[in-house]
């Protein structure tokens, strides 16, 4: 099978779905500053307390390796999504590239990601609503996220590409002063009100880059990873974006300089300011840098940043996963309903879905268990999964260059380090997860997650041999081919 890199913007619809096609409303400025919402997460300003606590200074160092190896992660989504622009995603490219399965797989996997991550993100919310009312109950603030989720989404994506536009700027702005700020602190020997002195020394003053030896730095990455889930948020745009060869290389060229700035610079700041064994791991050191300095206001400022961060994130979500059920439908992994669109282009049975499941929420917040115990275990799980993700686009690349030659050596975005590379990154993501088995809360997430792919095991062995899945890929298999 030969297939052209030149495709139409859209495929046609399977048969037996007459519904409007996903429009390319995303501009240039949409998707360079998705880009950028993806890559700073909820986990930079919820975990990272607990992953200076765990690792020390030597966190700089988890969060620039952790980077470097995702990058190229993304040079070979890119590459692959362009070689083919009727690929809505990673998923569809697993399916064509890999086998059915592959894209079942990823595609479910995905949405559970993103389903995972944003209950984590709607209890970090309550976490932050908290810090301005504590008496207040926790499922007041979750349901009114939920909702409000729902209601962002149900315009077009053309409305959610400017509402993220926007989160962007405010979490670019907040990294930014609080770098500057920062800085200032240091330059002028700011001294907290418990004696501490900002000084760029406190970066190893205190045992060193090492404080707690490789045991503490292999630590750090279990709670690091989460940080970065959404770095492949670009990928779903694909199929949204006016001018996909342009936007998409251009905003993943630019993922390392993003690392260095907002995670190097922010967490440098932030040591700097406040020794690393003052950083609470129960809180956002983004908050409690600004309070321990005294500065009260400024911390409830940064408090609504970093809560408008997490509604980001969770918005970013609720976004992939409606497009990535309203893929599987097309293709009969999943049920026919969700394969429909509104008359603004929008999958709404596949969004109301993704809605319902983040009902799970409130049954963590009831559960007992504190606000971070809950996030660790849910942001771990998620990073597992998302692992899995980016397992299958390096397995989907490899495959690619084997059966596609030709499609890579006409491809004007090549992967640096080709298939030698893929290996690297897969040895890393090994790595990871012995890391994971490390720390008795995250072991935990480790032995349960396994349990998510009996299930999709089980539910794929019942869907392969439906008619309605069989007749969806080969219409799938005819669009790519054509």
């Amino acid at each position: 099978m030969t297939i052209s890199k030149q495709q139409p913007a859209a495929s046609p619809a399977p048969a037996g779905i007459e519904e409007p096609h996903l429009e390319r409303q995303l501009a240039n400025r949409h998707i360079q500053l998705i880009a950028i919402g993806g890559a700073i997460g909820t986990g930079l300003f919820m975990g990272s307390g607990k992953t200076i606590s765990l690792a020390g200074p030597s966190v700089i160092f988890v969060y620039m390796i952790i980077g470097f190896f995702l990058y190229f992660v993304m040079r070979a989504m890119g590459e692959i999504l362009l070689s083919n622009l009727h690929y809505k995603s990673f998923a569809d490219f697993s399916a064509d590239l890999v086998g059915p399965w592959a894209g079942f797989f990823v595609g479910w996997t995905y949405w559970f990601c993103w389903i995972v991550t944003g209950v984590a993100d709607i209890l970090a919310i309550t976490g932050y609503v908290g810090f301005w009312w504590p008496d207040l109950q926790l499922w007041i603030p979750a349901l009114a996220v939920i909702f409000l989720l729902f209601a962002l989404n149900l315009p077009s994506v053309k409305a959610f590409g400017e509402l993220e536009f926007w989160f962007a700027i405010i979490k670019i702005m907040a990294i930014a002063a609080l770098v500057i700020v920062g800085v200032l602190m240091v330059t002028r020997g700011f001294v907290a009100p418990n004696g501490a002195t900002a000084q760029i020394s406190n970066l190893w003053n205190d045992g060193g880059f090492f404080p707690k030896g490789f045991v503490g730095f292999f630590a750090g990455f279990q709670i690091a990873v989460f940080a970065f889930v959404g770095i492949e948020l670009v990928g779903t745009t694909a199929a949204e974006a006016r001018d996909p060869e342009t936007t998409l290389p251009r905003a993943i060229r630019a993922i390392p300089i993003r690392v260095l700035l907002f995670y190097v610079g922010a967490l440098v700041a932030i040591m700097a300011v406040t020794p690393w064994r003052e950083i609470s791991p129960d809180q956002s050191p983004f908050v409690s840098m600004f309070a321990l300095a005294g500065l009260g206001i400024a911390a409830s400022v940064v408090n609504f940043v970093v809560l408008t961060s997490a509604g980001s994130s969770a918005n970013s979500g609720i976004y992939s996963t409606s497009r990535m059920v309203y893929g599987l439908a097309q293709e009969g992994d999943a049920p026919a309903v969700f394969g429909r669109l509104s008359s603004r282009h929008v999958p709404v049975n596949a969004l109301l879905l993704s809605c319902i499941f983040l009902l799970s929420a409130l049954v963590l917040l009831f559960s007992g268990e504190t606000v971070l115990a809950a996030f660790t275990l849910v942001t771990t799980i998620s990073a597992l999964l998302f692992m899995f993700v980016w397992t299958m686009i390096l397995v989907s690349y490899m495959t690619y260059r084997r059966q596609r030659p030709e499609l890579h050596e006409a491809s004007k975005f090549k992967m640096p380090g080709g298939v030698p590379m893929c290996w690297a990154v897969l040895a890393f993501f090994s790595f990871i997860l012995w890391a994971l088995t490390t720390q008795p809360d995250t072991r935990l997430a480790l032995l349960v997650t396994p349990l998510w792919f009996v299930v999709l095991g089980i539910a794929w062995m019942i869907v392969r041999r439906r008619p309605r899945h069989l007749r969806q890929y080969e219409a799938f298999k005819h669009d790519l081919a054509e």
